[in-house]
Formats: C-alpha cells, sequence, structure tokens
C-alpha cells in the first residue's frame, strides 16, 4: 500500500470514529430521553424514581429533604446533604440561596420542588438559566453549566399557612375559622417535634410555647370550640413538660405536666411526666403517687414499672440517710 493509500486509511478510521462519538448520546442526552418537561420550555426535566403520596410541595413552605448536585460526566457530586444525621428543614423562597454558600437562587429546583410529594424522590436536569446562569460558580460549577439534582423529600410542613396567620392581629385571629388555628398550631408542633428530635430543645419549647399561646389568644364561641382547644393542648403541654426535662428543669416540667393533668386527670402521660418531675426534685412521695396511680391504668408499661423501681430505691436511698443522720446527731447529743 502506497504511503498516500494509509493516509486516506487512517483518515477514514479517523473520520468513522468522530461519527461514532457524535452519534453516542451523552449521559444528560441520555436521561433527557426518559424525563417529562416541567415547564414546557426544556429548561426543566423532571424524572420521578420514586413516586410520592398525598398533596404537592405548597408554596412558601418548608421542606425536610435530601439533595445531590452533579455535573456531566462526574460520579461524584458537587454538593450533598446525604452525609448529614439531620437534614435541614428549609423554607422555599429562599432555600437555595445556602446551596454552596452564594447568592445564587436554583430557581429550577424551588420549581421542581413544587411538583414533588412527600416520599418522592426524582432527578431534575436544570438548564443554566435555572441553574447557575452563564456565569456559573467557580470553581466547582462551570460557565454555563447543565446540571443533574437528585431530590428526596422526607417531609414538608406549610410554614407559608403559619406566617400569614402569624402576622394578622388578634382580631383577625379570632375571625378565621377554628379549623385554620389548629392547623397553625399542628404546624408549629410538627416544627417543635422536628427540632426535639434533633436535640435542638430551645428551639423546640419556642415552637411549643408559641402554639399554646395562640390558643390561649382565642376567644371561644362555644362548648365545642373550648373542648377542641383543650384537645390541642393536651399534647403541647406534655411536649413542654419532656423538653423542659430535657433542659433539666424539673419545676417547669411539673408546672406543664400538671396543666395537662387539669385536661385530663386520668392521662397516663402526664402523670408519667409528673412522676419524672418530682424524682428530679427528690420528692419521692410525690413521685411514687403519680406512677402508681398512672401503673393502675397501665399495669405493663415497661417505663412505668422501670421508673417506679428507681424511685423505691431513691426513697429507701433517702430515707437511709436521713436515719444515719438521725443516728448521727443523737450519738453527738448524747456524747455531750
Amino acid at each position: 500500500m502506497s504511503g498516500n493509500g494509509l493516509v486516506s486509511s487512517i483518515r477514514r478510521l479517523i473520520s468513522a470514529e468522530e461519527r461514532l462519538v457524535r452519534s453516542t448520546p451523552s449521559p444528560f442526552d441520555q436521561l433527557r430521553q426518559q424525563m417529562n418537561d416541567v415547564l414546557g420550555d426544556e429548561g426543566i426535566l423532571k424524572e420521578v424514581v420514586q413516586p410520592g403520596e398525598g398533596p404537592p410541595v405548597p408554596q412558601n413552605a418548608s421542606v425536610l429533604i435530601h439533595y445531590s448536585g452533579f455535573l456531566e460526566y462526574s460520579d461524584l457530586p458537587f454538593e450533598t446533604t446525604t452525609h448529614r444525621k439531620y437534614p435541614q428543614m428549609m423554607k422555599l423562597g429562599r432555600v437555595f440561596e445556602m446551596i454552596m454558600q452564594t447568592d445564587v437562587t436554583l430557581a429550577g429546583l424551588e420549581l421542581g420542588l413544587l411538583t414533588m410529594k412527600k416520599g418522592e424522590f426524582s432527578r431534575f436536569l436544570l438548564q443554566p438559566q435555572y441553574a447557575y446562569g452563564d456565569m456559573g460558580c467557580p470553581p466547582l460549577i462551570p460557565a454555563a453549566a447543565v446540571v443533574l439534582y437528585e431530590v428526596q423529600i422526607l417531609d414538608f410542613l406549610d410554614s407559608g399557612q403559619v406566617d400569614n396567620f402569624i402576622a394578622m392581629s388578634p382580631e383577625e385571629q379570632n375571625e378565621v375559622p377554628l379549623s385554620t388555628l389548629l392547623d397553625v398550631v399542628n404546624t408549629l408542633r410538627s416544627f417543635g417535634n422536628r427540632c426535639f428530635n434533633q436535640s435542638r430543645y430551645d428551639n423546640a419549647k419556642d415552637r411549643y410555647k408559641q402554639a399554646t399561646k395562640l390558643l390561649g389568644n382565642r376567644e371561644t364561641q362555644s362548648g365545642a370550640e373550648a373542648e377542641a382547644i383543650k384537645t390541642a393542648l393536651l399534647p403541647l403541654y406534655l411536649n413542654l413538660s419532656l423538653t423542659e426535662l430535657r433542659l433539666d428543669s424539673p419545676h417547669k416540667a411539673l408546672k406543664y405536666g400538671n396543666k395537662a393533668l387539669e385536661i385530663d386527670s386520668a392521662n397516663t402521660k402526664a402523670l408519667f411526666r409528673c412522676g419524672q418531675a418530682y424524682l428530679e426534685l427528690h420528692e419521692y412521695e410525690s413521685a411514687q403517687g403519680c406512677l402508681v396511680t398512672a401503673q393502675a391504668k397501665k399495669p405493663f408499661d415497661c417505663d412505668i414499672n422501670n421508673l417506679l423501681r428507681k424511685v423505691a430505691i431513691c426513697y429507701k436511698d433517702s430515707l437511709d440517710k436521713q436515719k444515719d443522720l438521725y443516728s448521727k446527731m443523737f450519738r453527738d447529743l448524747r456524747g455531750k
């Protein structure tokens, strides 16, 4: 074969390889084929990997999510929350200003979240205008980058409703239906529960107290409303009592436990909380009284029975110490 023939063959091989490369879709191109267009302009494409349940995320909600962001041809995320023990509850409208610690707001991701439901896991392919723009976010995000986000909605709370309610005057709050107030209170309690589960006890306490204040400000119109408010207050008082115990404030824990008992004198949780508080205050007879009453209603409850045994041991130790003290005092007096 002549030199020119060899060169021509090499050129044909190179040309064929180039055509093959051009005809092979990129990873993101392959994803596009199985994704849905959210807005109709192909700027936000979505693939549902695992469906969720219930209604979609409302505007201005606070969402508890895990997310990871990827560039094309990269197996490692440039940003992820999956390593966190406690996912952060973030509010839509200003959520993703925190991503990458920049002032960039990922409008595409927020719009995508509004299409999701609780428990859903989805992928979003975002064009630059819905992500980091033409400038990118150096050094991690190149200019005009298309990015992929994998998102799982763990939970969400309609904090927009809470914000709107709190912004009202007391007179306006009293004019809204009781069901709206109860929805707001339930959301605040859920916020408090999230904080409590993350050991952020002061924040949990603030949420619970805010909810009790809103209920206390309600001017009831009927006996049925008054009963509904008491029913809503009961779990808040129980939660406050437990939170105060976590904050080493047994006097306050006892106060809220007693408030719960004023609503339901037979409530075993309230009796148990009061028993815990009395134990911390070294008031063993009172602790025993609360726990014996609770045990009568739930004789096989392990927590109640275990705490009763602990109270009995502490009470006996206390009595033994008193006896030793009195004996010593008596010996000292006789010695004089």
